[in-house]
């Protein structure tokens, strides 16, 4: 019955609110206050709320995981990432503070606990939202992504400082976990491509990091990212983070359930959430010009100022170890936070495009070292995007025409470079990257982006750069394909389509063609 309930009530709201154009997830998160507001009528178990909790923390351990599998740890030291991860942090306690005291009847502990708790962004939404628009290694996601774990860190410093607890001797056995690093890649390549693989990662996130890490007084949440983080450069790690993709999904389900669960909110927890609501953009704002002093574009500064303007999970794990009355009016204010910022980040890159003239104002003629503008040089063919795509048809044209390739990751870029590639780090998405762009010599561009928006932006920028050359591109879908053509685009290919061809071509020359 219990799991009936959760699914049922998870899916039709789900589906629901998909219909309206927004992520499922917002619909989760009402799941969640229907299921809390119709627990009577329902007969639900006493032990629910326990269970769902221990669900949706074990989602949390997951998502942290994988995300530690795609993270450069020495990205973390960065100034943008460090300097704008502890300044932000101060910054909106500062800002938020004098509102709390202001508006509501608290003392100057819990407004300093409060303004604490609101000054974190989810790292579980954001890094959900980049996963899904595949942009968690572009520029953009990776200072994302380092700002959250820097937040995350800073949390648990929080939490240890209100508990009064201090973590276990045994806790300095940590610094020592490099040391099993070529221990893990060799069980990682022993265990093959798939159920012990999953096993494996459950393994290295639930048990030997999560478990592990409370046992020595440390947060299990940093010990599943800990781990990931270890395993982030073997050759495999992307494999293993695929294979979790299922599993983490259907649990990350129970934390926005969770959420809804923890109880309704009366008329006072609904004016604290209007009001923290209403300071969202003031969060927004402030990460889009921190981020500009530290030297990044306007267009880099405003996505991952997007991606962080919400209020995090972190912020209700606080609350519960230091002011547990304020747990559900919290828990109402990042439900709101989380129905604002995930349809503000589906619409990110056209809502840069509206804005861009008014942001690039604010840039600072100093770029950072990852966003230097570029020349093409002589190239003939420019392949946008080298993932599979861009690589095969990278080497398919190597051998007979000049080519340049580019892509948003820099790492990738560093990686291709070291092996020969002509490729540059730029984003087909970022505005100062057309302005007075020349081709040269270009007569041919490949579309090989993840994202299906981003193919489109593209197409249209070259058209409207004044490119009359040819524009191929690939997809998945047939609507999908129908836009990027209408976006300028001479051709599109799908994908799986064009693979069966492929193999049925091999098949014609190896069989057919011999025996005639």
């Amino acid at each position: 019955m219990l799991e009936a309930v959760w699914i049922g009530f998870a899916f039709s709201l789900g589906l629901v609110v998909r219909a309206i154009g927004l992520p499922p997830l917002v619909g989760y998160l009402l799941a969640g206050f229907v299921i809390s507001a119709s627990a009577a009528e329902l007969n639900l178990p006493p032990e629910g709320p326990s269970i769902i909790h221990h669900v949706a923390h074990l989602g949390v351990l997951l998502l942290l995981f994988t995300v530690g599998l795609k993270l450069n740890v020495r990205s973390l030291g960065k100034p943008e990432v460090l300097g704008g991860s502890m300044l932000h942090f101060a910054l909106s306690i500062i800002l938020t503070l004098p509102a709390v005291l202001l508006i509501f009847d608290v003392s100057w502990y819990q407004a300093l606990m409060l303004a604490v708790a609101l000054a974190f962004s989810s790292t579980v939404l954001a890094a959900k939202v980049l996963e899904g628009k595949r942009e968690i290694r572009a520029f953009h996601g990776r200072v994302a992504i380092g700002i959250l774990i820097m937040q995350d860190l800073l949390a648990l410093l929080v939490m240890s400082l209100a508990n009064g607890t201090t973590p276990s001797p045994w806790a300095l056995l940590v610094f020592a976990l490099p040391l099993l690093r070529p221990l893990l890649y060799k069980l990682l390549d022993a265990s093959g491509h798939e159920d012990l693989l999953i096993l494996f990662g459950l393994l290295l996130a639930l048990v030997i990091g999560g478990k592990g890490f409370e046992l020595v007084g440390l947060s299990s949440e940093l010990g599943a990212l800990v781990f990931g983080a270890m395993l982030a450069k073997h050759a495999r790690a992307g494999e293993l983070s695929k294979s979790l993709w299922s599993i983490k999904e259907f649990f990350l389900v129970g934390f926005f359930l969770q959420i809804g669960i923890d109880g309704l909110p009366d008329a006072n927890a609904w004016l604290f959430a209007g009001v923290m609501s209403l300071l969202l953009p003031l969060k927004a704002i402030l990460f889009f010009l921190l981020l500009i002093l530290f030297k990044l574009r306007a267009r880099s500064a405003f996505l991952t100022s997007i991606s962080l303007t919400n209020y995090s999970e972190f912020g209700l794990i606080v609350a519960s170890v230091v002011l547990p009355e304020w747990l559900i009016p919290l828990a109402l204010t990042v439900a709101i936070s989380f129905v604002i910022s995930a349809p503000l980040n589906r619409m990110a890159h056209p809502l840069y495009e509206r804005l861009c003239n008014r942001l690039l104002k604010f840039e600072r003629n100093i770029h950072h070292p990852d966003e230097q503008p570029v020349s093409l040089g002589d190239a003939e063919v420019l392949i946008m995007g080298m993932g599979r795509t861009g690589n095969a048809a990278y080497r398919y044209l190597k051998s007979s025409r000049n080519i340049i390739a580019m892509d948003s990751d820099p790492a990738k870029v560093l990686v291709h470079q070291k092996k020969g590639i002509n490729i540059f780090y730029a984003d087909a998405e970022d505005q100062v990257f057309w302005q007075g762009l020349d081709f040269g010599k270009v007569e041919a561009v490949i579309l090989s982006m993840n994202d299906v928006e981003a193919k489109m932006i593209a197409a249209k920028k070259l058209r409207d750069a004044g490119f009359n050359g040819f524009i191929v591109s690939h997809s998945m879908h047939d609507d999908e394909a129908r836009n990027i053509i209408a976006a300028g685009a001479d051709q599109t290919y799908l994908t799986m389509a064009e693979a069966g061809v492929g193999i049925a071509e091999h098949v014609k020359q190896h069989c057919f063609t011999v025996k005639a």
